[in-house]
């Protein structure tokens, strides 16, 4: 590791590529002076100057943001080069739990629920459709941002659960005086996906006090996959790459189970003039359905959001504030239209043309048109406080922070299961308004059967954060090396979560997920306190060493007590050379739907290692451990399936993680307003929270020695003492499983003139050294670092960005490049087509013109070079890994801005 440190080092200093977005530094720590401004920056409550702080943190400003040329928060924290993994997005279907439609950030690959999200240093209330796990960065508005601060470091003792991965701290702006509306419109190069904002922000202040406000609306459309990415594609001949289809089929595929033609697999008609009745063999060729036409690349969403910001200065030592937030966003995902599986039709069946009997194995309702998914999501956040001085400079503050998401979301299309089985049972159709339904043959289908089971689905939920915070900080005594400055700080805080499925879905009678209802809350005190002690100052050996020490007690209703501390040394050795090293203990708490998540039992697929234990040629461990559990000689398993206790789990304990980062911070002496930093990291989770499957357990249990896995406790499972049947099983969430991940961050900036133009350089890159993961104790450790990985997105070794900046009389010029290092398929075998992902750079160029003093005009292209995504085997959607790469192509954007 030593050697991998010094590389980066080395890398940092003579690099001259560019490589990753909207990112620039913290201000020059070298400017910073013992009289500077003392502030709270993210990863401490102590109030200090900025340049103090042990901690890496990664800074946006608002000028970052505006040159980025992103319209949302989640798409300027996903190209940072500390991201990894998946994260929600519009051209993402595959996003976090009851949240289609959120949009989320995931440092290091470690997900989302591990990166803590807050709004001026406060908590957000979850977002999503009900029982979620993250907050949904849609609900906050770009335009009301002053800056982002991104720290890269456990901070679980400054700020509880959660913050295991990072902090991602949302600064607003404060104040505002005028009025400033700004229109923006977008798309791709040949006019589709277009996107459209409108922004306004206004606001005044006085001698006591101040008001911002803020009203958006951003809507972007739907762009087609196939418009995209033609058609789904694989590797048929070796060698080349083919279009393939679904083999659920229009006119519906089945196998006959009797007669001479036996396990002959058929396809019924699929030509809407043809005969209804005729089939033939079936050909994946010539039958498989194309679905790529009916899914998006992009899907589309709306947001409407206002925001208030106000104080008032009630005394020269106190002042009162508030935080109103309100968003409201429509979303919807295009899906394929349903299928319809696993229906035996006899040979006396009247639709049924075979004369045997036959079991339809897929059967595409292309009649009935493609599903929807839609979602209707409002979030309320209000906070209220107070905050002054006392005493000789004790800086107090106590604040009520409230939210709540309340969300309406559903399908089209879906089939009831049970008014289908009516229309298909010929005793039942024809009578009392049931129609017969004839499913075999496309076009058979009629539209009064389609109207007879075809339905909407409409669920509700929603999520609730109410917290009470007040924290007090100041210099406690002074020492030959400094004032000694300490924080203190409690908070109540109850966060709540429920979903509510439509009715049909919970009587399980729709061709859907059966799904239970949610609903939980928990409860947490929280006591803390934090100090910067100075070690020395103004020796030869440092100009100042400071140790920093936080401890925050955590005591929740649902699982008990935790603590968690966090020692940071601060080296300053001289002006130029900084030396920072932070180790400390995060956790995650068990989120609503795996605390409470319906729980339910359903017969799953299951093989019982003990089936046939005593016969000839069994596992010797496996047929010892099965003698020694009690299950009778002669045992053998009763059918394929196990009742199965799946859903929440009220007795999961919180994750553990144990996180170290060092690095170094090099304002460069013999080079004006250079500075260099590098930081390494390393994070180990344990009681990690993991669904194993019920087959799994039983495995693991019966190949262990004497029964001493974990599993084989009667928590995972129990038999009956008689039969030696499987009586319980479960396959709900435990803490199993262990995560590891380390890596470097290195960064440059570079302020200087050029040629008469104030240009800024910074250049982010992340190197990804280590990812493991081990689903449950004794398992085999899977490596993640330098793969994509087919469904949690791309882990790959190498991520940069670089932004450049010109600014020169009424001009600004913009030029940024991301980068994406090459990977392989996780899933993939060596040398098919696909394999491997070659690295992709990403080249982003804005411009703005300054009429007057008032009147700017911005103009952009993102992918400038179109850059298309690469060919994945397991890709997730489009032939691509959805959650990695670009699949908008060229975008233009223009902009205007009005202030006055």
């Amino acid at each position: 590791m030593k050697k991998l440190l010094f590389s980066a080092v080395a890398l940092s200093v003579s690099a001259t590529f560019f490589s990753s977005p909207t990112v620039f530094a913290q201000t020059n720590e070298s400017d910073a002076q013992a009289d500077a401004e003392r502030i709270t920056v993210t990863g401490s409550r102590l109030k200090r100057a900025e340049a103090a702080s042990a901690s890496p943190i990664q800074v946006f400003d608002a000028e970052d943001i505006e040159v980025s040329g992103m319209t949302s928060v989640e798409m300027i924290l996903q190209r940072m080069s500390a991201s990894a993994g998946a994260a929600g997005g519009q051209n993402n279907a595959y996003w976090t739990g009851n949240g289609y439609g959120t949009a989320q950030v995931n440092l290091r690959g470690l997900g989302i629920n591990r990166t803590l999200v807050l709004l001026n240093g406060r908590r957000i209330v979850n977002g999503g459709t009900g029982a979620n796990s993250s907050v949904d960065l849609n609900m906050i508005p770009v335009e009301m941002i002053q800056r982002i601060e991104v720290l890269k470091d456990g901070a679980s003792a400054i700020y509880g659960a959660d913050a295991v991965a990072g902090v991602v701290n949302i600064i607003t702006r404060k104040s505002y005086d005028g009025f400033t509306v700004e229109a923006r419109v977008g798309s791709t190069d040949d006019g589709e996906g277009q996107d459209r904002n409108v922004n306004l922000i206004f606001g005044t202040s006085g001698d006591k006090g101040r008001i911002m406000a803020t009203l958006g609306y951003r809507s972007s459309d739907e762009l087609n996959m196939a418009d995209q990415a033609g058609c789904a594609l694989a590797e048929m001949t070796p060698g080349q790459l083919d279009c393939f289809g679904s083999s659920s089929t229009i006119g519906g595929r089945a196998t006959i189970l009797t007669g001479p033609n036996a396990g002959e697999r058929i396809n019924f008609n699929q030509d809407p003039n043809g005969d209804g009745d005729s089939y033939e063999t079936y050909s994946s060729a010539e039958h498989n359905f194309a679905f790529f036409p009916y899914l998006n690349a992009v899907n589309p969403i709306t947001n409407w959001n206002m925001s208030v910001f106000g104080d008032y200065q009630l005394s020269p030592d106190t002042t009162v504030f508030t935080e109103v937030l309100y968003n409201n966003r429509t979303s919807e995902q295009l899906a394929t239209p349903g299928t319809l599986r696993g229906i035996e039709f006899g040979p006396d069946h009247p639709t049924n043309p075979t004369g045997e009997t036959i079991r339809l194995d897929g059967r595409r309702l292309l009649e009935g048109g493609p599903r929807i998914f839609f979602q209707d999501v409002n979030t309320f956040r209000t906070v209220v406080g107070a905050n002054g001085i006392i005493g000789n400079g004790w800086n107090w503050e106590v604040a009520y922070n409230y939210g709540r998401n309340t969300a309406i979301d559903g399908m089209t299309n879906i089939v009831n299961t049970q008014r289908l089985e009516q229309g298909l049972d010929p005793n039942t159709c024809g009578t009392n308004g049931i129609p017969c339904i004839d499913l075999l043959g496309y076009g058979d289908l009629s539209q009064e059967a389609l109207d007879h089971i075809m339905f909407r689905t409409t669920d509700n939920g929603g999520n609730e954060q109410r917290s009470l915070t007040a924290n007090i900080t100041g210099d406690l005594f002074d020492l030959p090396a400094g004032w000694v400055p300490v924080a203190f700080g409690v908070e109540h805080r109850k966060e709540k979560g429920w979903r509510n499925p439509d009715s049909s879905i919970v009587a399980g009678i729709m061709n859907t997920n059966q799904a239970e209802p949610i609903e939980g809350s928990y409860t947490v005190d929280e006591v803390y306190a934090e100090t910067s002690i100075p070690l020395f100052a103004d020796e030869a050996f440092a100009k100042s060493l400071s140790l920093d020490l936080a401890y925050r007690y955590s005591d929740y209703d649902t699982f008990g007590s935790d603590g968690n501390y966090k020692a940071s040394l601060h080296w300053q050795v001289s002006d130029a050379l900084k030396l920072r090293a932070t180790q400390s203990t995060a956790f995650r708490i068990p989120n609503i739907p795996e605390l409470f998540g319906g729980v339910a039992e359903g017969n799953l697929t299951t093989t019982d290692p003990c089936d046939g234990w005593d016969q000839p040629g069994a596992d010797p461990t496996v047929a010892a451990n099965c003698q020694a559990d009690g299950v009778p000689a002669g045992y053998t398993q009763f059918g394929a399936t196990v009742l199965t206790t799946v859903g929440g789990n009220p007795n999961l304990k919180p994750e553990d993680a144990e996180t170290f980062t060092a690095g170094v911070v090099w304002d460069v002496n013999f080079v004006e307003n250079l500075q260099l930093t590098v930081d390494y990291y390393n994070i180990d989770i344990e009681n990690a929270i993991q669904t194993i499957p019920g087959s799994t357990k039983l495995s693991v249990c019966y190949n262990s020695d004497n029964l001493s896995h974990p599993f084989c406790s009667s928590e995972h499972f129990t038999r009956d003492s008689l039969t030696g049947d499987i009586n319980y099983l479960s396959a709900q969430p435990t803490n199993a499983a262990t995560e590891n991940v380390s890596g470097i961050d290195a960064a440059l900036f570079y302020k200087t003139e050029l040629a008469g133009w104030a240009s800024d350089f910074s250049w982010n890159v992340s190197y990804l050294d280590e990812y493991t993961f081990a689903p449950f104790v004794g398992a085999a450790e899977i490596e993640y670092a330098g793969y994509i990985t087919g469904g949690r997105g791309s882990y790959t070794h190498w991520r940069s960005n670089a932004t450049a900046t010109f600014t020169r009389d009424d001009w600004r010029l913009h030029y940024n490049v991301q980068y994406i290092g090459e990977a392989d398929d996780i899933n993939a075998s060596p040398g098919d087509i696909g394999d491997h992902a070659p690295s992709v750079f990403y080249h982003n160029v804005q411009g703005t013109y300054f009429m007057d003093t008032n009147l700017s005009l911005t103009a952009g292209v993102n992918n400038l070079f179109d850059k298309e995504p690469p060919f994945i085997q397991s890709w997730t959607d489009a032939n691509t890994d959805t959650m990695t790469y670009n699949l908008l192509g060229r975008q233009l954007y223009l902009k205007v801005r009005y202030s006055f």
